[in-house]
């Protein structure tokens, strides 16, 4: 059992926070079944950890069960100040305060009778990783990092030394709001400069992972490397390359686990001069309806080892109930990649032959596939789009559209044209096709039209990866100007023809207009440092179908 107090390490003695914590027991990249031992032991808020009838760890992450975007903080310091896209995204706190944090953090964390560090790479092209070290008092968060990072060998733990970063999370304390730039209970901050992160008062351990993500996506630019939250897959049979973008609940995860196609990971890569690589060494996978039906690559990987978050279950059998949104829609699983059966491992792959933008269009008017020029694909992807649909929060009662630049802006730490201009300069020189599939409605609006099937959005990114969709004549919508092919097969014609398959054509063409406005107008925040081919790609009102 990999258990040493701090006397006993003095490679650990140094690591920490200039000798200033001082626990007697620590449990050091422990193994799954000793973790389970003591998150059993651990009640919580009225729930405990339990195992699922499947064998994964069940955990609860307590009142937050989601990321607190509204609590990261940056820290404002000369050596990186410059670089950063303050805003309500990146959200400045001062050296000062973020030492009063990471005070709090440690004496929280001094209180403990015993402390879980893991150490792990972010990063699987050897070049560009990075060693992170976490400090944390919950079994569960030990056991999250422990897949989401990726894990040494023996000998390279032997050989780990001093991390780059180290995370200290205690999210079991309250932050103080007091603290100048603290304004809730919960604080997550960065230091770029120290290469510290701190987090209170969130207990959810998503928290970690984006933290890990978002630090990468400062670093890797300044090396000429595109950080991207996307997922990534490759033909088994020729290696092609294909990137999934998309915001949560686009189809991001569940396109890329294809049983026909290696999985190199679900969610944050990095494009670098050898082609890409997985940012993470395990998958984070929603669970909310999931069913071994509709995902089984993902229905399979939930075994022992898997973390299972915030799900409902049966306490006499353990069943876990994935249709129950009881505690969160939010519900989760963690797992090291090598449990889904097409992972490949080491999780790299050469230059992309195909990029896919997914969206979730609640209101039913953008085409199913669609054809981007490389135009296009820089408008869509500085734009971000998604949509929620009317229920899914109080107040919202018809679809709302979401923009999220480069599908990922929560995490992006540079001015969004950064990565843009990464992305077009990579596209140019590979070659790479670049398609906008949305995964959303069709007939009508959320209410009105029916959600397009996974079958037929299964089949329409396999036809766009296989190359058979440049043998079909192509058409192009009346609003937005993409390029829609009129046949794919295995989905019905009437489908790819967005106006057609509104009832109404008027309500049809009212709602695109609708929706193209609200490009528009979220794209004026970009307008000033577009490039006029990027314009050239915005809708046109009053556009003629060609």
């Amino acid at each position: 059992m990999p258990r040493k107090s701090r006397d006993e390490d003095p490679k650990f003695q140094q690591s920490l926070a200039d000798d200033r914590l001082f626990v007697g027991t620590v449990f050091r990249n422990p193994p799954p079944g000793f973790l389970y031992d003591l998150a059993l032991k651990e009640g919580y808020a009225g729930r405990k950890c339990a195992i699922a009838s499947n064998g994964a760890l069940i955990a609860y992450s307590g009142a937050k069960t989601g990321r607190s975007p509204k609590d990261k903080r940056l820290v404002q310091e000369p050596s990186s100040q410059d670089d950063i896209n303050w805003g309500d995204i990146n959200i400045p706190i001062g050296e000062d305060a973020f030492q009063r944090n990471l005070d709090m953090a440690i004496g929280f964390l001094n209180g403990r009778q015993s402390l879980f560090v893991i150490d792990g790479f972010a990063g699987w092209r050897g070049a560009n990783r990075i060693k992170v070290r976490v400090v944390c008092a919950r079994p569960y968060h030990a056991m999250f990092m422990t897949n989401m990072l990726i894990r040494p060998t023996d000998e390279e733990l032997a050989n780990f030394g001093e991390p780059d970063w180290v995370i200290y999370n205690a999210g079991q304390c309250p932050a103080d709001s007091h603290i100048k730039g603290v304004t809730s209970k919960a604080s997550v901050d960065i230091n770029l400069k120290s290469r510290q992160m701190v987090i209170l008062g969130t207990e959810y351990a998503g928290c970690m992972k984006k933290g890990v993500f978002t630090i990468l996506n400062y670093l890797l630019p300044k090396q000429g490397i595109l950080s991207m939250h996307c997922s990534a897959n490759e033909a088994i049979d020729t290696g092609e390359v294909a990137l999934f973008f998309g915001l949560s609940g686009t189809g991001k995860t569940t396109l890329s686990a294809d049983p026909d196609r290696r999985l190199i990971g679900d969610d944050e890569h990095g494009w670098d001069d050898h082609g890409v690589f997985n940012i993470e060494g395990g998958c984070y996978a929603k669970t909310i309806n999931l069913s071994a039906e509709k995902e089984p690559e993902i229905y399979q990987a939930i075994r022992f080892g898997t973390v299972l978050e915030n799900v409902v279950y049966d306490p006499l059998t353990h069943e876990v109930d994935y249709d129950d949104d009881t505690i969160t829609q939010n519900t989760r699983a963690s797992y090291p990649i090598e449990f889904m059966p097409t992972a490949k491992v080491p999780c790299t792959g050469t230059h992309p032959n195909h990029i896919v933008f997914l969206t979730c269009d609640a209101y039913g008017v953008l085409p199913p596939i669609s054809k981007l020029t490389p135009e296009q694909a820089m408008y869509h992807f500085i734009s971000g789009y998604t949509a929620k649909v009317a229920g899914t929060e109080v107040g919202v009662t018809e679809p709302q559209a979401t923009f999220s630049a480069c599908f990922g802006e929560a995490f992006m730490v540079w001015h969004p044209t950064v990565y843009a201009k990464l992305l077009k300069e990579k596209i140019e020189r590979h070659q790479a096709s670049c398609w906008l599939i949305n995964t959303g409605w069709t007939g009508g609006a959320h209410g009105t039209g029916t959600r397009i099937k996974l079958a037929y959005t299964r089949a329409m990114v396999t036809a766009a990866l296989s190359g058979s969709l440049n043998k079909f004549p192509y058409q192009t919508d009346a609003v937005f100007g993409l390029s829609y092919p009129t046949h794919v097969p295995n989905v019905p014609r009437e489908l790819l023809n967005p106006e057609a398959s509104w009832a109404d054509p008027a309500a049809y063409r009212q709602t695109a207009e609708k929706l193209a406005g609200l490009f528009i107008k979220n794209f004026d925040q970009y307008r000033d440092q577009a490039d006029a081919d990027v314009l050239s790609a915005e809708p046109v009102l009053n556009r003629q179908p060609v």
